[in-house]
């Protein structure tokens, strides 16, 4: 029986459709509207707020705690100071990824991390014999998240401390409606944006002051559809989307290791052992034989493709979390796992896994589409991500 989120007395008020997917066990919106459409926009031109509830939290305490967590990441815990968040994968002594999310240092020995699976035996087998102890936190920590130009003037109006000193990846503690809170300035949209940590019992409260305080900005409750673009456009994977985690695949071709996922920029070989390191070690000297790139469908080739039939190019509105093959001539060689129309560049993009050495950027490729029933090739070039990213992003 799927569970409800602390917030959800309000999101179940406003849900037009009481449109709900499952996400960790829990309902979460879809989307509130007939169509997600100005939820979207209020991503792109003002401010969303999501429910990220769901996601699995888990606090990491004690003198081996950032040991622990060096041991099982591929970025370098140890070098973190209090108050900042890392993004990172993790991996199996294969090099293979588990899954991914962040790491927000507390204190010098308290660390909270945040994942899409479950993860908790997975850290208490390699916390064997350290001096930690590791405590899922999942239902004791409700969490928004607000994204868009405008979220750091709100959160400024409505919490006790202003946020607009605070960087990018990094998080403070603060107060809302009298609440005791954490904001991280972290996020799955690409665009400027933060999430807000609370206890459950304040989480209706701290909800309404934002939504008050952001009625001038336009903010606007929006769900997984939404976001689903805005990530797809920022370049971010999916878990069982844009990759199998490890533990999940059934074959070995269903894996990836994070530079097959274009995560080669958070490893770091030069700490000391940790889960993978050997594997990473031998890939990064080879190479990959995949690379997880972005592709760019040529517009007036989509076009041209579906005037073979006498239509117009008719394209989802919401992402495609489906495999699409990619081609080079007539041989298959990649595959899209999300792809959607990017209302902001007015482009059909992909993010696609493709096969050495078609996964050098300017690769002209061809990327399937079904047409009248009948399996086409619109023509696409591969192109770096993130497709979009806003200059007030990271300032």
């Amino acid at each position: 029986m799927l569970q409800q989120t602390p917030f959800h007395p309000r999101t179940s008020a406003i849900n037009q459709l009481q449109n709900w997917r499952r996400w960790s066990g829990y309902y979460t919106a879809g989307l509130y509207e007939m169509t997600h459409e100005r939820e979207y926009w209020a991503v792109r031109n003002s401010a969303a707020l999501f429910d990220v509830s769901p996601l699995m939290k888990y606090l990491i305490k004690g003198k081996d705690a950032g040991r622990l967590l060096n041991r099982v990441v591929t970025r370098d815990v140890l070098k973190m100071s209090v108050g900042q968040v890392i993004y990172t994968p993790w991996c199996n002594h294969e090099g293979k990824v588990l899954d991914d999310g962040t790491i927000s240092r507390l204190d010098d020995q308290t660390y909270r991390m945040t994942s899409a699976d479950p993860n908790l035996r997975w850290l208490n087998m390699n916390a064997a014999g350290m001096d930690v102890s590791i405590t899922d936190i999942s239902a004791e920590l409700a969490a928004l998240s607000l994204q868009g130009p405008k979220s750091t003037k709100i959160l400024s109006r409505c919490a006790k401390n202003t946020v607009d000193n605070l960087k990018y990846f990094r998080w403070m503690t603060n107060e809302i409606a009298g609440a005791a809170i954490s904001i991280s300035r972290t996020g799955y949209t690409g665009d400027l944006g933060y999430e807000i940590w609370m206890n459950p019992q304040d989480a209706l409260k701290v909800w309404d002051a934002i939504m008050e305080t952001g009625h001038d900005y336009a903010i606007t409750p929006a769900g997984i559809l939404a976001l689903d673009v805005a990530r797809v456009e920022a370049g971010l994977i999916l878990i069982e989307t844009d990759y199998t985690a490890a533990h999940h695949a059934i074959i070995e071709t269903q894996k990836s290791s994070p530079f097959e996922l274009g995560l080669g920029w958070a490893v770091n070989l030069d700490k000391p052992v940790f889960n993978g390191k050997a594997a990473l070690q031998r890939e990064k000297e080879l190479g990959s034989e995949w690379m997880f790139v972005g592709l760019e469908v040529d517009w007036p080739g989509m076009e041209r493709v579906y005037r073979e039939v006498g239509l117009p190019p008719q394209i989802p509105a919401t992402t495609v979390r489906a495999s699409l093959p990619v081609y080079v001539g007539s041989a298959q060689v990649g595959y899209a796992s999300s792809s959607a129309w990017s209302p902001v560049l007015k482009k059909y993009i992909a993010m696609a896994h493709l096969r050495r050495p078609y996964y050098e950027i300017g690769t002209v490729v061809g990327l399937e589409v079904t047409v009248e029933h009948q399996r086409k090739v619109a023509p696409a070039r591969v192109v770096k991500t993130p497709f979009y990213e806003p200059e007030w992003k990271k300032k």
